[in-house]
């Protein structure tokens, strides 16, 4: 539920700022550079959602005692 909410924030926060950008264009291109990288982090966000593994991680085994391994002769 909780990356659903933030996929919809994220569209409704890039929208706003494409909307910002149409209405009242940047004076230079700086500005408008500026403008384009928290607009590509907000759609991809908006896009392909939280960077959260669906699978999780297989848990480590338990280290080896050197003693294990190499018995003492």
């Amino acid at each position: 539920m909780n990356s659903i909410v933030l996929r919809v924030v994220c569209g409704v926060l890039f929208s706003a700022l494409v909307l910002g950008a149409v209405v009242h264009p940047p004076a230079n291109l700086t500005q408008g550079l500026g403008m384009l990288l928290p607009a590509s982090m907000l759609l991809g966000v908006a896009l392909k959602g939280p960077r959260r593994s669906l699978v999780p991680k297989k848990k480590a085994p338990p280290p080896v005692a050197a003693q294990d391994v190499f018995p003492p002769t």
